[in-house]
């Protein structure tokens, strides 16, 4: 490897996954809520007329360009952990790196060629980081980690099918598939979160009465697994029932997981209160989904955002605030503003459900927007000095 390239690849951005993917996937996130919002406006119009529409950019942005990055990231990052394996880093992570951002420059072309080749690199992106999560887990024998495996190779059939389905002009299957996607997205944080906000609650939170819930914890992947097999497949044929039920259960389910968490326990503590907050958008949000289907008052577009802002959005705030400083050495005490940005999300959240229910939904739009671009504008502030630097 030549020198320069060397002394590149042995700064620490590229000792594991989470330091790169956790600043540029954020970044994307502010970046492209910034052009979605401006365009829905008038103020701006980036998008060619042909291939990938404005609105599946946008989904897919948002849902795979950073909520994905930011999954896969924060997994490559623990396996290391759970299986003692050396994680993606160097020059195959820099590389990585490059792959994403060019997908991320393609998908905004005018070109269908140059989209289709974002579409190739971003398979490209998902089989390498699928394949060396694979290996770690399988190589240390590390069964209780097998799951994330079929679960990620589902996003990513999902991901390039959508992209598939629009660019050659099928944008209502690429807008289910997107739907499809977010459950899948519910099914991860159900499964994650089941493990590390109980835990992190008994060792956090002073007092803290944290209840085991092993019946509700077998039930909810096969519940959620229901409703992302019913959801997906009433696309495509006509069935006596739809997943409303399945969908109320497993919100319910979710929600009475929360109870036996000891939620009030963690209010002093930010870093655990969000997670907590992000769990109860989790539940709400299923809730409301099921019930969008038994009336005309919720719109099922909406209650979905609980979901990609409060449990997507939240989740993910909250836990790569705590990731970026136990994984760098630093004590899990963030700089106060993030309590703001912590609230924001859940502001933004909540406003981008209930206003449009008084007919108030670009306002709705505008609040979870720049919700979203503050609290995720202070974390990059906050936390692009320590990801960028060694470890303590």
């Amino acid at each position: 490897m030549p020198a320069p390239l060397s002394k590149i690849t042995k700064l620490p951005i590229w000792d594991l996954a989470f330091r790169p993917w956790f600043i540029s996937a954020t970044a994307l996130s502010v970046i492209s809520l910034s052009i979605w919002i401006l365009f829905l406006h008038g103020k701006i119009s980036p998008f060619s007329d042909g291939g990938i529409s404005p609105l599946i950019w946008h989904i897919h942005e948002m849902l795979f360009g950073f909520g994905a990055t930011i999954a896969v990231g924060f997994l490559l990052t623990a396996a290391q952990t759970w299986t003692k394996i050396r994680s993606l880093n160097g020059l195959a992570l820099l590389l990585l790196t490059g792959i994403w951002l060019a997908v991320r420059v393609l998908l905004l072309s005018h070109s269908v060629n140059l989209q289709l080749l974002a579409i190739a690199l971003q398979a490209l992106w998902w089989l390498v980081s699928i394949g060396y999560l694979t290996y770690m887990v399988s190589r240390a024998k590390s069964r209780r980690n097998y799951q994330f495996i079929p679960l990620l190779s589902a996003m990513m059939l999902l991901n390039l099918a959508l992209l598939l389905a629009d660019i050659f002009g099928d944008t209502q299957l690429a807008l289910h598939l997107s739907r499809c996607a977010i459950l899948m997205f519910a099914l991860l944080v159900g499964i994650v979160g089941g493990r590390v906000i109980p835990f992190f609650t008994e060792r956090g939170a002073d007092g803290a009465k944290v209840k085991s819930t092993p019946l509700v914890d077998k039930l909810l992947p096969v519940v959620t697994l229901l409703c992302v097999s019913v959801f997906f497949s009433g696309h495509f044929i006509a069935l006596a029932f739809t997943p409303a039920a399945l969908l109320i259960t497993a919100g319910i389910l979710h929600l009475l997981r929360l109870y036996c968490w000891d939620p009030i326990s963690t209010r002093k503590v930010p870093l655990l209160w969000s997670l907590h907050a992000s769990y109860l958008a989790l539940g709400l949000g299923l809730l409301l989904l099921g019930v969008s289907y038994l009336t005309d008052i919720i719109r099922f577009a909406d209650a979905l955002h609980l979901i990609t802002i409060g449990t997507i959005g939240g989740m993910i705030l909250a836990m790569i605030a705590r990731v970026s400083l136990g994984h760098t050495g630093r004590a899990l005490k963030p700089h106060g503003s993030m309590n703001i940005a912590f609230a924001l999300i859940f502001f933004g959240a909540l406003a981008r459900f209930i206003l449009p229910l008084f007919q108030q939904a670009s306002l709705g739009w505008d609040i979870a927007a720049a919700s979203w671009l503050i609290a995720f504008s202070l974390f990059l502030w906050h936390y692009t000095p320590i990801l960028l630097s060694a470890k303590h």
